[in-house]
């Protein structure tokens, strides 16, 4: 099967009610739709509209006002993909080809024919493993700052990341273990109506793309089984080569379905595309199955939230645990996660990404991470496998670690305690409470000592029993307040 998701002008219309409701609204916010596809043997149909017949296109035609001089061999040599289609210009517009026009002179040229421009994306980020490679060349190492075109593959490794730049501002980010081939990117030399297209083999993209100002403006994202494109808006397409599904989910804008042939009706570049007869509208997702019609629309999860989101990370590892979302009254919104997605980013617009976790339960351990200013997104999974709503929380990672230990001193009824932490402040210093207690809340401490600069103390005295203790550690560094206690630990006098 092959399937296809393509943005379309809404205002084109449906058959079906919904979808004419659906592509008014996309009219009003300047929107494409998706249009999905199959093969003329698949035979499967949306469950939101009837299937129609395809109609062809009429043909289509820019307009260029000549300077003054501009003769038609010229016009066709700069702006059409054949400079001998002059004849074509000259029979449409029935002017003679040698003639040296005047300025001001309206001429009609053929939309299909208009010739297209190489561009380039940049490579603005990367983290972990991510290469690349042109046509069948073999792969060699990416960093920022490359400047990619047509032909070219990237792919990335486990927590590998990559994020492009488009000439619009654009972006698309490639997440790890996964493979993206640059199809098209090209710009129309006379409208400056961009084509794009990028095909995901493997794994993950989430595409945020600046609203198109041409009605010929594509953008799409392919996959074996589908086709997502845009005119403006954030979205994510995944594709599952041992499952064969593609799951689209949209995060702000709107997407179309069509159950249709892709190829054999996509317009030439020039022309509008056709609208779609489902929508996807912002929040909600779908997912395809290879030889399936279209997946129905699937309101995407609410986020959840974050434990403690002010807490400096400062413990071993970065680890994090999350709240799932309140279930709501209906079938629909009191769907549980089925699994969590959890990553970190240097950037709060998560272009440059650096973990990616997929946890089935709401807690997220990440291992070591160097100090430095990070930003968390999660979202909820649900049993379709739709990643929901994100939601960015900011965090610090400062490894502020506290050891302490206690001993009886030989031949004494002394005890005695000693702590370090292990890293100092950039200025002042650290100063320690200690905390006994016969309780292991220590609610009612038999020793509080606070403002302590040394990592030593000497409890004398104590009568038999069971005693529990704990040291914080405090810490006023470049203007931030930092606090860490170490485990209760417990002890026994004997008699």
């Amino acid at each position: 099967m092959t399937f296809a998701v393509d943005l379309a002008a809404a205002e084109r219309g449906s058959a079906a009610s919904a979808s004419r409701r659906a592509s008014a609204w996309l009219a009003a916010a300047g929107m494409l739709a998706i249009a999905c596809f199959a093969p003329p043997d698949a035979h499967a149909q949306s469950s939101r509209a009837p299937r129609q017949r395809a109609k062809a296109a009429p043909p289509a035609y820019v307009s260029y006002v000549t300077r003054e001089g501009d003769t038609l061999y010229e016009i066709a040599s700069r702006y059409l993909i054949d400079g001998g289609d002059w004849a074509v210009l000259s029979r449409l517009n029935h002017v003679p080809a040698p003639r040296r026009m005047h300025a001001g002179v309206a001429l009609r040229l053929p939309a299909d024919k208009l010739k297209q421009d190489a561009e380039t994306a940049r490579v603005i980020a990367t983290s972990g493993p991510a290469e690349h490679a042109f046509g069948k060349g073999p792969y060699v190492p990416l960093a920022a700052g490359e400047m990619l075109g047509e032909g070219d593959r990237i792919r990335t490794g486990t927590n590998g990341f990559v994020t492009l730049e488009l000439s619009d501002g654009s972006h698309v980010t490639l997440t790890d273990d996964a493979m993206l081939d640059i199809g098209k990117l090209r710009r129309t030399a006379l409208t400056g109506a961009g084509d794009r297209q990028l095909e995901l083999r493997r794994g993950r993209v989430e595409s945020e793309v600046t609203h198109a100002t041409k009605k010929d403006d594509r953008f799409q994202i392919r996959s074996p089984s589908v086709v997502a494109g845009v005119r403006g808006t954030h979205f994510r397409v995944a594709y599952d080569g041992d499952a064969q599904t593609t799951a689209v989910e949209v995060l702000d804008g709107a997407v179309g379905v069509d159950p249709d042939s892709a190829l054999s009706r996509a317009p030439a570049p020039g022309l509008p595309l056709q609208a779609s007869a489902q929508l996807l509208a912002a929040r909600f997702g779908s997912v395809t199955r290879a030889g399936g019609a279209p997946g129905e629309a699937v309101e995407l999860l609410a986020a959840p939230a974050l434990v403690q989101p002010a807490r400096v990370q400062d413990g071993k590892t970065v680890a994090f645990d999350l709240i799932p979302a309140a279930a709501g009254g209906s079938a629909e919104t009191a769907r549980k996660a089925a699994a969590y997605r959890v990553q970190i980013s240097r950037d709060a617009d998560q272009l440059d990404l650096i973990r990616d976790l997929r946890v089935s339960t709401p807690h997220a351990d990440f291992g070591d991470l160097a100090d430095g200013t990070y930003f968390l997104r999660i979202a909820a999974i649900d049993a379709n496998g739709l990643e929901g709503l994100p939601q960015v929380y900011g965090f610090e990672r400062r490894q502020f670690g506290l050891t302490a230990s206690a001993a009886p001193r030989a031949g004494s009824h002394e005890y005695e305690f000693r702590w370090f932490v292990s890293r100092a402040p950039a200025s002042g210093e650290t100063r320690f409470r200690f905390v006994m207690a016969t309780t292991a809340d220590l609610r009612h401490p038999i020793v509080d000592r606070a403002d302590l600069t040394d990592g030593q103390l000497v409890v004398s005295d104590l009568p038999p029993g069971v005693y529990y203790w704990t040291i914080v550690a405090e810490q006023f560094d470049n203007g931030r307040f930092y606090e860490t206690t170490s485990a209760v630990r417990s002890f026994t006098l004997a008699r």
